[in-house]
């Protein structure tokens, strides 16, 4: 079907991140270090937070204090009420390269990756793991041999985890245990072969998608997934058909469904992901859509 596209929130750097809490949309800008919160139709912007080691995914404690991804320090930062950010939790000494998304489930837990290598700096594309970090703070290995673990989503009943790997032609899901344990990693959808060669420019010409960013399961159960790779946001269901795609014209690096009535899917656009295009750029932007199935 077609899709009627409406900017929201334009003149950023490099918008991700995108999540719909207290009835507002809530996203990060890379680049100029701020966590954002607006209004559905992007009034009443205001800056949130100020992370100046990279801001990338959000999530909250059950209390309702914010986590922050903070990507080149590898932290997770943690706003407290009165505004003040503290370090909830450091990951410096678990991984081995630049923090990424994370999902925060209803318990507190987080789940976060890393790129796993030096991608804007071109170094061979490595597999990498994610972490969770629960919510005192600790931090566990949680899965392994990712590829590029990226936008990651909690099912409705919080037994599920869903991890998009961007330079694995595929979405992986685990089991979610009572202890926050996550069982074997299972194909969730697959769109190709995983890389069979580690020159970067190699691997992103041979996927088919490029799962990047996703946060919320649909009513149906499928996902909204960005596909970095093909300027486009795609509906898919478990096993990998997809459903639906919103093309708005420039890259898409980040979805998720929100809005009053659960039904205005939010996109986070810029021209590329490339750090030194968008440094001094202000060509990123939130985007929206309505879509026929709100979320779950």
């Amino acid at each position: 079907m077609s899709h009627d596209v409406r900017t929201v929130v334009d003149g950023m750097s490099f918008t991700e991140g995108p999540r719909w809490h207290s009835d507002r949309l809530w996203f990060v800008d890379f680049y100029t270090h701020r966590v954002y919160s607006a209004a559905e139709d992007g009034a009443d912007l205001r800056v949130e937070a100020e992370v100046p080691e990279q801001p990338s995914g959000l999530g909250w404690l059950p209390d309702g204090r914010l986590l922050i991804v903070s990507q080149l320090d590898q932290r997770i930062l943690r706003r407290e009420s009165d505004g003040t950010l503290a370090t909830h939790a450091d990951l410096s000494d678990a991984v081995p390269a630049q923090l990424n998304d994370m999902v925060v489930d209803g318990s507190g837990r987080g789940w976060v990756g890393n790129f796993g290598f030096d991608l804007m700096g071109g170094a061979p594309v490595a597999p990498t793991a994610i972490h969770r970090v629960d919510p005192d703070g600790s931090v566990h290995l949680a899965a392994s041999d990712l590829w590029f673990p990226n936008g990651s989503a909690v099912s409705p009943d919080g037994r599920t985890l869903v991890v998009d790997e961007t330079f694995g032609n595929r979405v992986s899901a685990f089991d979610i245990a009572d202890d926050g344990g996550l069982g074997r990693r299972r194909t969730w959808a697959s769109f190709g072969p995983l890389p069979d060669d580690t020159d970067l420019e190699k691997v992103l010409g041979s996927l088919s998608v490029a799962p990047d960013g996703c946060s919320t399961f649909d009513a149906e159960g499928c996902l909204w997934i960005a596909d970095a790779g093909n300027g486009r946001a795609i509906r898919v269901r478990e096993g990998g058909e997809i459903l639906d795609e919103v093309s708005p014209g420039t890259g898409v690096y980040a979805c998720g469904l929100g809005g009053a009535d659960g039904r205005t899917l939010f996109l986070c656009t810029a021209p590329d992901f490339l750090a030194h295009n968008r440094k001094a750029a202000r060509e990123a932007a939130v985007m929206a859509t309505t879509v026929e199935v709100p979320a779950a």
